[in-house]
């Protein structure tokens, strides 16, 4: 296959050893870095996986390894191969979870709260990556031989709904678009106290804790800047409230680390939920309700983007799961109640 652009001349091989891409740099792309040169002219491929091509040695400018920071050349010719999927070594499982939609390209879930996205110390079976190999028996090495597939994740204890790519084209496409922060995506969640106002913005930059490493937190100025709006969809005068959440970036641990900031936790939060103690000795709920929480309570309701062949805007509800809902009903009952007395 011959093609060329005004920017770069190059012409692609398919070979049973891999794909191979040569290109001569013009002056359209002088100085550009590599990595982002070679990301936007191979669209099946993101940065990140041009990164690990280049640290792998199956990338050459004029017939020498460069870094992921060379800056392109006006003459320079550049050699990529892409070697071939490699079978997964996770063994596919029947693994539960409920699937929303599923066409040639990608596949949307609805992942149950208690599922590890892929595996891990601790978790070495029984994950979502088992799960969507078992269904889904062409999926290996897309995106990554251990996360195939993986465009974003969900915590453990998260449910709600996910997109998966069935081919590298379709990755590269849904991983810019989650980049690009043009996905929509939105929660709810059931936190502790009341807010005063209707809607409100978390603005704080996200970065690791300085102390306890396996949390996130607010507390350095070095973190990754990160945006969360929500809106009030209902308090409950036994001092709970149900939140609509739009995170704007898609940090680790955002809602929960930005809504136990602003002092109202999810509840159910074993990490992040402050003040637990204090809330368990509620005289109006009691031990009885808040010991039956045995997660955090958040979800991923909707979730809208744009298909990687067609372009079309998709978008997904999942409605809110049995043991959320049973929660909010229970406070609206003891609600009633209360009023009536």
């Amino acid at each position: 296959m011959l093609s060329g652009t005004p920017q770069s001349d190059h012409f692609a091989v398919k070979h049973d050893t891999g794909r191979y891409f040569c290109f001569s740099v013009s002056d359209g792309n002088k100085d550009q870095r590599i990595d982002t040169f070679l990301s936007s002219h191979v669209p099946e491929l993101t940065r990140s996986r041009v990164q690990d091509l280049i640290k792998s040695g199956l990338v050459r400018v004029n017939d020498r390894l460069p870094k992921t920071s060379y800056r392109l050349k006006v003459g320079d010719e550049i050699s990529l191969r892409v070697p071939p999927p490699r079978n997964s070594p996770i063994e596919p499982e029947n693994v539960d979870f409920t699937l929303i939609h599923e066409d040639a390209s990608l596949i949307v879930l609805n992942k149950p709260a208690g599922l590890v996205i892929h595996p891990a110390p601790g978790h070495p079976m029984g994950t979502l990556v088992h799960g969507l190999l078992y269904h889904c028996k062409d999926l290996s090495g897309v995106g990554g031989i251990l996360r195939p597939g993986i465009v974003h994740r969900l915590d453990k204890d998260t449910s709600g709904l996910m997109v998966v790519a069935k081919n590298d084209r379709a990755h590269a496409s849904l991983s810019n678009q989650f980049k690009s922060r043009i996905v929509k995506k939105r929660y709810c969640a059931i936190v502790y106290g009341i807010l005063r106002e209707k809607a409100g913005k978390i603005d704080l930059p996200i970065s690791r804790h300085p102390k306890r490493r396996k949390e996130m937190s607010v507390l350095s100025h070095k973190g990754k800047s990160s945006t969360t709006f929500w809106e009030k969809i209902e308090e409950f005068r036994s001092g709970f409230s149900l939140l609509s959440v739009t995170p704007k970036t898609g940090r680790t641990h955002q809602i929960r680390v930005h809504l136990s900031h602003a002092g109202h936790p999810i509840v159910g939060d074993k990490v992040y939920g402050q003040r637990i103690r204090l809330w368990k000795k509620s005289s109006i709920l009691g031990k009885d309700l808040l010991n039956q929480v045995e997660r955090q309570m958040l979800h991923a309701e909707t979730l809208g983007f744009n298909h990687p062949d067609t372009g079309d805007y998709m978008e997904f509800t999942s409605s809110m799961p049995r043991d959320m809902a049973g929660f909010l009903d229970v406070l609206r009952k003891r609600d009633l109640e209360n009023k009536i007395d």
